[in-house]
């Protein structure tokens, strides 16, 4: 029988969503006003060498490849599976650059983009939106029309820190 891990989080609070939602600057913004740690994306890239491939097998998965165009061969099913365990060319990010630079040197570019694009349709999917929107956590959509500050209220207010 494998052992479980038992974590207990005090004072950690939790931010996802699509693309240019905001999370990022909510994150930094939060961390600058309560003393916090913005644990962004790519942070846990810092605790890697410490992780065991056993108990976080999708946070080590991109630290044990051997070969990269392996990241982008898998199938939709299996980006899914990572995605869930642990939204992208349209960002100047180096990663999705270094990933759409990959997807170039395929001998068949097109077709491993579209595989690519399948996986972030499935990941990305109305039946997804929906099992988050009624998750029973606090749901901020983005509005063109609030500011920066009153998004951070709302944040705030989700969280009970005000």
């Amino acid at each position: 029988m494998k052992k479980l891990n038992t974590m207990h989080f005090s004072n950690v609070y939790f931010i996802n969503g699509t693309a240019y939602a905001g999370k990022s600057t909510m994150v930094k913004l939060l961390a600058e006003k309560y003393n916090g740690i913005a644990c962004e994306e790519n942070y846990h890239d810092k605790l890697l060498s410490e992780l065991s491939k056993e108990d976080f097998p999708c946070l080590t998965y991109t630290r044990d490849l051997t070969d990269w165009h392996d990241f982008i061969r898998r199938t939709p099913e299996e980006y899914e599976a990572w995605i869930d365990g642990a939204s992208f060319f349209e960002r100047p990010d180096r990663e999705k650059q270094f990933l759409y630079q990959l997807i170039m040197e395929e001998p068949d570019p097109e077709q491993a983009l579209e595989n690519y694009r399948q996986g972030l349709m499935r990941i990305h999917s109305q039946e997804r939106y929906e099992r988050f929107l009624y998750s029973g956590f606090h749901v901020i959509h983005r509005d063109e029309n609030r500011s920066i500050e009153q998004t951070l209220a709302l944040v705030e207010k989700a969280f009970d820190l005000r």
